[in-house]
């Protein structure tokens, strides 16, 4: 059996039409709203990257100081020997985890981008010459079935992405996630933790702009997808901190009135001065709401860590 296997569970011209779908029920609504996922073609996660390597911006480093401290913890209380990852990108994070499972057999990186699935599979294969790596290009929020590999199996969640699902979605992502588990199976869940505003704005807000860049790559790829005419000059940054519903929002707002052209859609958008269009939310959470949420997924929270500041937690969960 070959070391690598790669399926497609997405029609090659899915990521077009979600595109296209997003931007035109976005875009013609009140209040406009873009999904965060459209900020990812390689322009914009290579300024993610370097977002994760700000001052200002704690989660990343947070979350590698828990997998790096609390590997062999989780490895010890899951036994697995199957890794899978949504959302897996890079693999970058995983590796630490691959490190510590000693009896791990397959790891299943799930994500939309074939290009990073295979670049990540080729440096992980290098680096772990006895793993079955079999990658899926899948959209995880919209239901999974995962090949057939050994249990236990461990699903990881990293990041903090969670926190960019709206509360609705997140129960129905947790019950899907439940539904890929048998008994023995365990979720890895990534959360950002709630803290003093001013902590979490200059994370999405950093002092050099980048933040900024990524936020306006959005419009970039509307242009070079559809065909419009976005002038990301003609919009400003904003985030911020919703204290009711507890989370961070990024918005672009429209520095006077203008009209966009999106061609491809024959679509024509008004925005007057001021007006914004939510292009992310990211949630931050505490315990207790982890907890509850996991259990009204049918799941049960078994361990919890933190970074040493408090600032980021890694759940680990098994089916009730």
């Amino acid at each position: 059996m070959s070391p690598f296997l790669l399926t497609r569970t997405l029609p090659e011209d899915a990521t077009d039409a979600a595109l296209r779908a997003d931007v035109l029920q976005g875009l013609t609504r009140t209040p406009k709203v873009l999904p965060p996922k459209w900020f990812y073609d390689s322009r914009g996660s290579e300024l993610f990257e370097e977002i994760t390597r700000l001052p200002e911006y704690y989660p990343t480093r947070a979350e590698r100081e828990i997998l790096l401290a609390r590997a062999p913890e989780i490895a010890a209380a899951t036994g697995a020997r199957t890794l899978v990852e949504l959302g897996s990108g890079s693999s970058e994070k995983t590796r630490h985890l691959l490190d510590a499972l000693t009896g791990l057999h397959s790891y299943v990186p799930v994500d939309v981008s074939e290009s990073a699935l295979t670049g990540a599979a080729e440096s992980l294969l290098a680096e772990h010459p006895g793993l079955q790596v079999h990658a899926l290009i899948a959209d995880f929020t919209r239901g999974l079935a995962l090949p057939g590999t050994p249990g236990p199996r461990l699903v990881a969640f990293l990041g903090g992405t969670i926190g960019n699902l709206l509360p609705a979605e997140r129960a129905s992502f947790l019950a899907s996630v439940r539904g890929l588990l048998a008994p023995g199976d365990a979720l890895l869940l990534g959360t950002d933790l709630v803290k003093d505003e001013s902590v979490l704005v200059r994370a999405y807000d950093d002092s050099a702009g980048v933040t900024a860049a990524f936020n306006k790559n959005v419009l970039l790829v509307i242009n070079r997808e559809l065909g419009a005419d976005f002038d990301p000059r003609d919009f400003d940054h904003v985030a911020l901190w919703d204290a009711e519903h507890e989370w961070i929002e990024m918005r672009l707002r429209a520095r006077r009135d203008l009209t966009a052209k999106v061609p491809e859609l024959d679509l024509v958008v008004h925005f007057a001065a001021g007006e914004e269009v939510r292009t992310e939310v990211s949630a931050k959470f505490r315990q207790d709401r982890v907890r509850a949420e996991l259990a009204g997924a049918g799941l049960e929270l078994a361990h919890w860590w933190t970074d040493e500041e408090g600032r980021f937690a890694l759940s680990l969960a098994t089916a009730v």
